[in-house]
């Protein structure tokens, strides 16, 4: 992740000043989220499990309210998707299966060809690893990213590389849309949310994507989601 922030930002000629937060230590004081107040852009990254995912849902939470640019990378994908659901549409116990397997609104589930593998306790090399397709939206804001960038095919299909074992939800899809989350991304044959985004009139830069775009970005060819990211951040900084 840190090499794909370098990439995007040689390429835009500024030199970014990263900041790491602890969210565990978010969940243990809340008025440490006034620490975020001052950044131009928030990632949050991938990760597994439990630990931290409060912190993580609060500080998306501060990204979405306050406008400030977010990108969130798999996890940080499906955090946001939660954050949304508690907060926009009102479903307080939104989680996912991932950290409490009881939730009652299981946002973000195991996928399907996986529940036999966690049922056996096959865990190694087998979830969804690699690159994958991702048809793109037309007239969305990732639309207007890859084509900005020159990544964007005639098909509007782009391989992205990934490593989860969990995804959206799709029978909470109709709710989220109903209330302004724009899925801007999705497998060709539309089982498979890939990326989520909420419309620039309203937030200037809030995208999040199932995939790994970290992994295929490189110093002479930064990924288009960093890329926009940046410009987005530069913006906010503009502004301030």
């Amino acid at each position: 992740m840190l090499a794909a922030i370098n990439h995007a930002a040689w390429q835009l000629g500024i030199a970014p000043e990263i900041h790491w937060f602890d969210s565990q230590a978010l969940e243990k004081d809340p008025t440490k989220i006034e620490e975020l107040r001052d950044s131009d852009a928030i990632i949050v990254p991938q990760g597994w499990g439990s630990r931290g995912v409060e912190g993580k849902i609060k500080a998306i939470q501060f990204a979405r309210e306050q406008n400030i640019p977010y990108l969130g990378l798999c996890f940080g994908m499906q955090m946001a998707t939660i954050e949304f659901a508690r907060n926009v549409l009102g479903l307080d116990q939104a989680n996912t299966e991932e950290a409490n397997p009881e939730t009652p609104y299981p946002v973000i589930h195991v996928m399907d060809d996986q529940k036999e593998y966690l049922a056996k306790q096959q865990y190694g090399g087998t979830i969804r690893l690699g690159e994958w397709p991702c048809e793109i939206k037309p007239k969305t804001l990732v639309e207007e990213i890859y084509k900005k960038f020159d990544r964007l095919p005639q098909n509007h299909i782009v391989g992205e590389r990934h490593r989860h074992r969990y995804e959206f939800n799709n029978s909470f899809k109709e709710a989220f849309e109903a209330k302004g989350m724009i899925f801007s991304g999705l497998s060709p044959d539309g089982k498979l949310v890939e990326m989520i985004e909420l419309d620039k009139d309203v937030h200037p830069y809030f995208i999040g994507t199932q995939a790994h775009p970290e992994l295929i970005s490189r110093p002479f060819d930064p990924h288009p989601l960093f890329l926009g990211l940046l410009e987005a951040a530069l913006g906010r900084s503009r502004e301030r």
